[in-house]
């Protein structure tokens, strides 16, 4: 009976639960149809009440400003002759967009080598891995292979690193125009976005552009534009002071990356990295041209509008005179050749000449040649004249003279010094290169006339007050060295002369003290005749250009004006003019001038057979200058501890022409010859120099 009543509870309670059930799903259904209902309401809302709106928002325009290159200043020499200007020549250029992707760098590097070639590059290894990779299937199969050890670390960097070990071991061989696909391909990776570089700028043919042209539609971001490239019309003689400029594909000197970013430039700019074209990058890379591009929301380039057209660099007129350059370095090669020729140059390591406006500091031209000894070779290095310095001898005399009359030591009136050798303790004899006893005593004058060092020497020890008892002994002050090289210095020896050309050197000073700290004092005497610390020919040429204008030490410079390029081409609209600078007054009274100046004169025109430089006697105009020759030694790099170098000698000449009224101031070093076949190089280049440049200037 109880049984009964348990099964009929169960039953009952059976039918309630199924009765319950419903309703919980139909709650729950309705909760639902609520929210989709809502969800649809929301929709249709935004449907029709900012569908528009949403329309335009996708295609909206993103925009920014694009940058493009601009011509390069032009230099001019100062007959307005085009020293370095600009070529204009065909490009095929690439723009990249926003959303460029691997994929279609390696879509558009491959169409593009259909009908372009690139023939003056080859890619590098890592070149052509990176486009093989870029293919979908290579990538797939190379990455297919690298063990499963390597996979399950899920270190990407250690599977590409796999990856790109495998395709470098399997020396893939690219053809003609794969190889030009992979070039292109790098070119487009490296590009920044919206930035537009050159994909092929030389050597472009009529049908490349052509045929890039005709399918330009059929690649996004191709473009055909202009390119410059630096033209030298007058030669390239003057290169080595005009200086380089980067390629694209150097861009931006590492050492100045940051200070290029900072002010404007890109990466793969062109900027001057030497001389000239560094110093006044500033002026000559102009003003890049704008323009404005937008892009839509998916990166794709829509339009392009040009904002401004840009202004090229500045132009740079120079002092130097373009056929009197090439006339100056004709002479020095072929003068040097005939030393070269007669065994006098077998170890020298070249030959540097300048000539220089002596009233305004103007470079009238600049000439050098550098040599390998060992291999006979030459070069041309004008800049060698600012940045070499040499021990120049007897040719400094003059400052050495002026220094003793301008403080007093000697005087117009009153000048003359024994001329008895110099008889040190312990040392070989310092004489001159005249026999002893030529000459009992010498004025000023005739001590330049014959190059007279005993001269010289006994000046110095009256000047700085040594104690001298000839064979027993010479004690001079610790300010010797400074006494002499101040006065040096007066004259721009021994220091930078400013000129506007970047590394020029002060020269090199020889030690002043031993290692107990005295005095050199033979030393102090050879620096009194020539023959210790050495110069720049640079510094030559402005300490002759002060005795020659009167006392006036002129910064030298090479940029004369800077101005505008008249659109055709043919006219400079000058917007600065450089002035002389005067950098310091030479302290002379008019009598202790003629001193220097009457000196000068007798080395070239005087009558005593020490003279010498009389083979310029009947030059025209009239040249007043001085000779120097100095003792030095053979340096061999591949054995820097030889025992017994050759010995050999450095000669040089400085001079100023007309005599009596200078236009032209000179400085020319042979160093390196042998002292046996000397010859008169110096004097025969001093010569063609002073000739030339006349015959160019007849009034």
């Amino acid at each position: 009976m109880n049984f009964f009543k348990k099964k009929l509870k169960t039953k009952n309670n059976n039918a309630k639960k199924q009765a319950s059930t419903p309703i919980r799903m139909k709650i729950i259904l309705g909760i639902i149809f609520v929210l989709f209902a809502a969800l649809i309401g929301q929709l249709a809302y935004l449907q029709i009440g900012y569908g528009s709106r949403f329309k335009a928002e996708v295609q909206k325009s993103n925009s920014a400003i694009v940058s493009s290159q601009v011509p390069r200043g032009v230099m001019y020499d100062n007959k307005g002759r085009v020293l370095v200007g600009n070529k204009a020549k065909n490009a095929i250029t690439y723009t990249k967009s926003v959303s460029t992707t691997t994929e279609d760098i390696y879509a558009i590097s491959n169409s593009l080598s259909h009908y372009i070639s690139i023939k003056d590059e080859q890619p590098t290894e890592q070149q052509v891995i990176d486009y093989y990779l870029a293919n979908k299937e290579n990538s797939a199969k190379e990455s297919a292979k690298v063990p499963k050890s390597v996979r399950a670390t899920q270190d990407d960097n250690l599977i590409n690193q796999k990856i790109q070990e495998q395709v470098s071991a399997e020396h893939i061989k690219l053809n003609a125009r794969e190889k030009t696909a992979a070039l292109i391909y790098n070119k487009i990776s490296g590009a920044y976005t919206l930035s537009t570089i050159y994909i092929k700028n030389n050597h472009l043919t009529d049908k490349e552009i052509a045929q890039v042209g005709e399918h330009l539609s059929e690649l996004p971001g191709v473009g055909i534009g202009t390119d410059w490239q630096r033209s030298y019309p007058n030669g390239s003689s003057i290169r080595s002071i005009i200086g380089s400029v980067s390629t694209e594909k150097a861009g931006l000197p590492s050492d100045n990356l940051q200070y290029y970013l900072t002010n404007g430039y890109s990466r793969n700019d062109r900027v001057g990295t030497s001389y000239l074209e560094e110093k006044y990058e500033p002026l000559l890379k102009g003003t890049k041209s704008t323009s404005k591009v937008w892009t839509k929301n998916s990166g794709d380039i829509e339009q392009s509008k040009a904002v401004y057209s840009g202004q090229a660099g500045a132009s740079l007129v120079l002092t130097l005179d373009a056929q009197y350059q090439k006339q100056v370095q004709s002479s020095l090669e072929k003068i040097y050749a005939s030393a070269i020729g007669s065994g006098a140059a077998h170890y020298s390591n070249g030959a540097y000449a300048i000539a220089m406006n002596p009233k305004t500091g103007a470079i009238l031209a600049m000439a050098g040649i550098s040599r390998d000894p060992k291999k006979n070779k030459t070069t041309n290095n004008a800049l060698g004249v600012i940045n070499q310095s040499f021990v120049m001898g007897s040719a400094v005399k003059g400052a050495m003279v002026s220094g003793g009359l301008i403080n007093k030591v000697i005087t117009p009136t009153n000048n003359v010094m024994p001329d008895t050798p110099v008889y040190l303790p312990s040392t070989p004899v310092k004489k001159s290169v005249y026999p002893i006893g030529t000459f009992s005593a010498l004025d000023a004058e005739t001590a330049l006339e014959v190059s007279s060092n005993i001269y010289m020497m006994h000046l110095a020890m009256k000047w700085v007050n040594a104690s001298y008892v000839p064979k027993i002994k010479i004690t001079m002050p610790q300010t010797a060295f400074e006494t002499l090289r101040h006065n040096f210095n007066m004259f721009g020896l021994g220091q930078k002369t400013g000129i506007d050309l970047p590394g020029e050197i002060s020269g090199i000073q020889g030690r002043s003290f031993n290692d107990q700290g005295l005095v050199l004092s033979g030393s102090v005497l050879d620096l009194s005749y020539g023959n210790y610390d050495a110069y720049t020919l640079i510094q030559m040429a402005q300490y002759v250009s002060t005795i020659a204008n009167g006392g006036y030490r002129m910064q030298p410079y090479v940029v004369q004006s800077v101005g505008r390029t008249a659109n055709n081409g043919k006219k400079v609209y000058i917007d600065y003019n450089k002035k002389p600078q005067v950098q310091l007054r030479i302290p002379w009274t008019q009598d202790e001038l003629n001193i220097i100046r009457q000196g000068f004169w007798r080395v070239v025109h005087g009558t005593n057979s020490w003279g010498t430089a009389h083979k310029l006697k009947k030059v025209k105009p009239s040249i007043s200058g001085k000779s120097g020759t100095a003792q030095t030694f053979y340096y061999d790099p591949d054995n820097p501890n030889q025992k017994n170098p050759p010995e050999l000698v450095n000669a040089t000449f400085v001079g100023y022409a007309p005599s009596n009224n200078p236009e032209i101031a000179t400085a020319v070093i042979f160093p390196g010859l042998d002292p046996k076949l000397e010859g008169s190089y110096t004097l025969q280049m001093t010569k063609a120099m002073v000739q030339d440049y006349f015959k160019l200037h007849k009034k």
